[in-house]
């Protein structure tokens, strides 16, 4: 029985692995359950059986790495909260450990850097069960870092911080969905050297950037009031 079970779970890994790289580079939408079972080397039979359609597949496929970033991004978060005892936590620290945990998951964690790039995809360009999706599964940690947020900068709007870390987010999926992006909307070209240094520094340039969005000055909305601190 062992064996047996030990089977079955390799050939889910397979077919994870192989519908992650697959679902990185063409998308859900162009990436077909033959294709995938042909990467895996397994039968279409295999597919249903552990996962039943595409779009369970697709769950199961970010589900098994959200759930370790997830609890990665809160053990953290509690960290730092126990060390600052009781006191709100500077702004760097909530977005190192949100962003930050993200992008060292790219870099350590096996399989990391495809699903990087595939998170990047689907945030950039989703399908409406994926939004849903991931909505749910990020419910309980966004709220954690929301609330961190709020305490970190009492003079800044709720709706303001909001706003800024919807544009964060945005800026974080654009960044990891790969620099090969950059070269299809602008004929700007990175320096000599920086392609195969490019995630080394992505880190360092994405914190500048996401800090500075941060802390910008609140904007002049007319006919828009401060509303709750």
């Amino acid at each position: 029985m062992a064996v047996n079970d030990r089977t079955l779970g390799e050939t889910q890994e397979r077919i994870l692995d192989a519908a992650e790289r697959l679902f990185m580079e063409q998308g859900f939408e162009g990436t077909s359950m033959r294709q995938v079972t042909s990467e895996a080397g397994v039968n279409l039979a295999a597919v249903n059986y552990h996962f039943g359609s595409k779009e369970a597949l697709m769950q199961a496929v970010l589900r098994r790495r959200t759930e370790t970033l997830n609890r990665e991004r809160l053990r953290v978060l509690d960290e730092l909260e126990a060390r600052a005892e009781g006191a709100p936590l500077k702004v760097s620290q909530i977005v190192d450990a949100f962003f930050g945990t993200l992008l060292r998951m790219g870099s350590g964690e096996a399989g990391g850097r495809t699903f990087l790039r595939l998170l990047g995809r689907t945030m950039t360009e989703p399908s409406s069960f994926i939004r849903t999706f991931l909505a749910a599964e990020y419910a309980d940690v966004l709220e954690r870092y929301r609330n961190a947020l709020f305490r970190a900068l009492p003079e800044v709007p709720r709706a303001e911080i909001v706003w800024r870390f919807h544009f964060m987010l945005g800026a974080t999926s654009y960044a990891i969905a790969g620099t090969d992006v950059l070269r299809l909307v602008t004929d700007w070209q990175l320096g000599a050297g920086e392609d195969a240094q490019a995630e080394e520094f992505l880190l360092p340039r994405l914190m500048s950037f996401l800090l500075g969005g941060l802390r910008a000055p609140l904007p002049a909305l007319a006919g828009a009031g401060k509303g709750s601190p």
